[in-house]
């Protein structure tokens, strides 16, 4: 299979600006992990995580993907493709 358009677009990759989510920290919640939305640098929690803002982040902007904030892990996501890439 094909890598997507979206995935193999990446050239350099947006890191975490923080190891936070702003959404958990703002609602006094914790999150699981922590995804890094390569389209503008938001970083929100992963769908193991209660709240999942980094999927909802997708979902009301659209960006398609998103990196691990996880030390040690090297993959993207596709949001929009369904796809996933290690690099």
């Amino acid at each position: 299979m094909a890598i997507c358009a979206h995935l193999s677009a990446l050239e350099t990759l947006i890191p975490a600006a923080e190891y936070a989510c702003p959404e958990c920290i703002a609602l006094g919640d914790t999150w699981v992990h922590l995804r890094v939305c390569q389209t503008c640098g938001h970083v929100g929690c992963c769908d193991s995580s209660k709240n999942k803002h980094a999927t909802k982040h997708f979902r009301s902007t659209q960006h398609p993907v998103v990196t691990s904030a996880e030390p040690g892990e090297q993959w993207a996501w596709c949001y929009a493709d369904d796809q996933m890439a290690e690099y």
